[in-house]
């Protein structure tokens, strides 16, 4: 359905967390690091941005609990040298300026004070630049808390950023990047995998295995030949049915040992064969029919649908078998536009 001409497109900003789930602005997931961040400072960010939210486009400083960015890790040295990271990070943005494409090189991070105890706090900001374009975004993705704590490498977490930002576009089911574009994305450090073949071994494929084991997506990385050698990639993506979103949950629901194993040795099978799901399952396991969503957006203009199916699906959680999902959440979505209208 196209836009009418004084509808006002969704804002970033008008998305909101939930205990599941974080919002990331889709111009921070595509950018080109000039340096290469870790795993565990790409986490670290994703946490950051959460906690200021609410005030991310004021020029306002944030204060956060060192022990909510610790993960699984006793000390805060590891925070230190991440925040640092994140303060020197250079990153290259695609934007229009005066109506032509252009490239806005910012900062991830501002000025911030860390107390020395171990359960002190991190008081930091947000760039005025970055909050400008945070503040103009219209496109976003939704990451799942536990698949950004479940996947093991940067380059996982960025291919699964990635495709959360495009998995809701309505008309279009892949993307074609150049191999330095897939290289800069990923924020493969220069030097590292100029080949083809080292690409797609150590970081390719390895990343495509895990986000198709732990999202709600199948994705595939596709060579693209210019006469005899490989010059582009092709991402391609697609909900899984209900089956897999199934798979994927329970894989999450696992202990991590064994994981690798498991993961690896259904990489070539992903869509897994029908089998009887327990009635729970079905409200908030099934896949919803793509009318479905078009129906929703018809009727409740500018709200984020998949912010409100999360809310749904944590709703129907002990309620019992539900014969139709798809009119069951049609239901709740007119039930929490009424209690929730958008400003």
């Amino acid at each position: 359905m196209s836009e009418g001409p004084s509808q006002k497109p969704y804002r970033t900003l008008s998305a909101r967390p939930n205990a599941e789930s974080i919002v990331k602005p889709g111009e921070l997931v595509d950018v080109v690091e000039v340096t290469p961040l870790t795993l565990a400072d790409r986490r670290i960010y994703n946490l950051l941005l959460e906690n200021a939210w609410d005030a991310i486009d004021r020029p306002v400083t944030h204060v956060i609990s060192k022990s909510l960015l610790r993960g699984s890790h006793n000390a805060n040295d590891r925070i230190g040298v991440s925040i640092e990271r994140l303060m020197s990070a250079i990153v290259k943005i695609e934007v229009i300026w005066d109506g032509e494409p252009a490239v806005e090189r910012v900062q991830l991070l501002g000025g911030n004070i860390e107390t020395r105890r171990s359960d002190g706090l991190l008081e930091y900001e947000i760039p005025a630049r970055l909050r400008k374009i945070i503040g103009n975004s219209t496109i976003f993705a939704r990451l799942q808390r536990e698949v950004m704590f479940a996947l093991t490498s940067k380059y996982a977490l960025t291919l699964y950023e990635m495709v959360q930002k495009r998995g809701n576009l309505r008309w279009r089911a892949s993307e074609r990047f150049s191999l330095d574009e897939i290289r800069g994305i990923l924020g493969v450090p220069k030097g590292k995998l100029t080949s083809w073949s080292n690409l797609k071994l150590r970081a390719l494929d390895p990343a495509t295995t895990e986000v198709n084991a732990l999202s709600d997506y199948i994705v595939e990385l596709a060579a693209i030949k210019t006469g005899r050698r490989v010059t582009h990639v092709e991402l391609r993506w697609w909900k899984k049915d209900g089956e897999g979103q199934g798979a994927a949950g329970r894989e999450l629901e696992y202990s991590k040992v064994g994981r690798k194993a498991r993961v690896e040795e259904r990489a070539e099978t992903v869509v897994t064969a029908p089998r009887p799901r327990p009635a729970w399952l079905d409200a908030r396991g099934a896949a919803l029919r793509t009318e479905t969503y078009e129906t929703a957006r018809m009727r409740h203009l500018g709200y984020d649908i998949y912010h409100v199916e999360g809310e749904w699906r944590n709703w129907s959680k002990g309620k019992g078998d539900v014969a139709d999902p798809d009119s069951a959440f049609l239901a709740f979505f007119r039930t929490f536009a009424a209690r929730n209208p958008l400003q």
